[in-house]
């Protein structure tokens, strides 16, 4: 499991395809540390400079400030691309983090008093109201559960 955090973004003057040394904070974000990404934590990150890019997971580094890189995804034939000296790197959620399909069992919507005309037209029981999607109005009119 990987840790994420919000606006976590560095800037690093790292060159080569090696573990980044994280620089300063870019403006307008947080440093990994300030954010609660923690020394050994694993985070899911972006890298960034010009047009390439690289999308992985690494290890948090507290002292001396680095990330290693373990590529998942990236515009150099998804191996690591070289870095130049002028790369951003953020903390980010990517599609893996969201891969098992979330499912929902019912959901129950509050109906507005303002509806009662529509409540009196509304059965108890289960309507298919459009493409599959079922609701039933418990007793009383005032709940909607989907």
């Amino acid at each position: 499991m990987v840790t994420l955090v919000n606006r976590a973004k560095m800037s690093t003057a790292t060159t080569g395809t090696g573990t980044v040394t994280l620089g300063s904070a870019v403006a307008g974000y947080q440093s990994f540390a300030n954010s609660g990404v923690s020394d050994g934590a694993t985070v899911r990150y972006v890298i960034e400079e010009g047009n390439n890019w690289e999308i992985g997971t690494g290890v948090y580094t507290a002292t001396g400030t680095t990330l290693t890189r373990n590529v998942l995804e990236s515009s150099n034939s998804d191996a690591a691309i070289t870095l130049a000296g002028a790369a951003e790197v953020y903390v980010t959620a990517t599609s893996e983090d969201f891969s098992s399909p979330i499912k929902v069992s019912s959901r129950v919507i509050s109906v507005d008093t303002t509806v009662s005309a529509t409540e009196s037209a509304l059965s108890v029981g289960p309507v298919e109201i459009a493409n599959g999607v079922t609701v039933t109005v418990a007793s009383g009119g005032r709940y909607i559960t989907i």
